[in-house]
């Protein structure tokens, strides 16, 4: 965290706190109301305390990134549920041993479907491991370009993205959030860069903060939202252009119909500019630094 003054008079947080500790047992001293406000967990997590929560979700993760120097990213999103081809052959296999069990079960041919396209689309996970390598790589030797691959810290694409980062032995960050079912950080992710939000809205907040490019690999509709929250703001200006690859053009023209928002009015057709195809981890890779070695700005919020 960001360093205190090296000079003051004033006693810091940790001081005030032990020594609020230290005093004669009375009816007033055991009462909730005395403890220090900022010392007292039921307070803080009280529901008038959200918009101070919400703050301090926002400001721990800048003041590391300030620590550790973090001036810009490269954004890439993807479904958790894309592996690697492997494993995902593995479940393949595991889901037609399944249905040779029970032939008549739909819910068997409905695995075996699914299993089937997620192979389909597991080459994906080497192109994402590819393109967090091949951005830290250019970057780490000096090329006018300091970018850090950052994702959303889960498995599948996001893992593979951080993977490749890792390879070529480069900083990256994952900002993971607080679900229903345990999310845990991949593995890949750098120690002093993983952070854990409660808020989707923050967290996509920092997402964009340093962004200077989105790549959105296949994915569901976490990946979804947090592409429509990039192109909408680029769309209305609350950000500045950047760079928005979609990887996978037959994926994605299939997810989303853009040519037929464009045909009903309701998007421009200078909408559609917002964004471009991609096949490859080279093609996204020219693109992003293209756009990115001459000037490199935060988006403006």
């Amino acid at each position: 965290m960001a360093k205190p003054p090296l000079h003051t008079c004033f006693p810091n947080a940790h001081e005030d706190a032990a020594r609020s500790t230290r005093f004669v047992e009375s009816a007033q001293t055991r009462s909730k109301s005395y403890m220090l406000a900022y010392n007292d967990p039921e307070f803080m997590m009280s529901d008038a305390l959200r918009p101070v929560r919400l703050q301090l979700e926002l400001l721990k993760p800048e003041l590391v990134q300030q620590e550790h120097d973090i001036q810009a990213t490269v954004v890439i999103f993807g479904g958790t549920r894309v592996p690697e081809e492997h494993i995902a052959r593995e479940r393949l296999v595991e889901a037609e041993n399944r249905a040779a069990e029970d032939p008549n079960s739909e819910t068997c041919r409905c695995r075996i479907k699914s299993a089937q396209r997620v192979l389909a689309k597991a080459h994906y996970y080497e192109e994402a491991r590819k393109l967090g390598r091949m951005l830290s790589e250019v970057c780490l030797v000096g090329l006018g370009c300091n970018l850090v691959v950052l994702t959303g810290g889960g498995p599948g694409i996001m893992e593979a993205a951080n993977r490749g980062a890792h390879d070529a032995g480069a900083k990256t960050m994952g900002l993971n959030i607080v679900l229903p079912h345990e999310q845990e950080p991949n593995p890949y992710i750098t120690p002093e860069l993983c952070f854990q939000f409660h808020y989707f809205s923050i967290r996509k907040m920092h997402f964009l903060m340093r962004a200077q490019a989105l790549v959105a690999f296949p994915g569901g509709f976490g990946t979804l939202d947090e592409l429509f929250e990039t192109l909408t703001l680029i769309q209305t200006k609350k950000i500045k252009p950047l760079p928005v690859l979609l990887f996978g053009r037959k994926f994605w023209e299939k997810a989303i119909n853009f040519e037929f928002l464009l045909e009903e009015g309701v998007i421009d057709p200078d909408d559609l500019n917002i964004f471009r195809y991609v096949e490859t981890a080279e093609e996204a890779t020219r693109i992003i630094l293209e756009s990115t070695t001459d000037s490199l700005e935060k988006p403006g919020f």
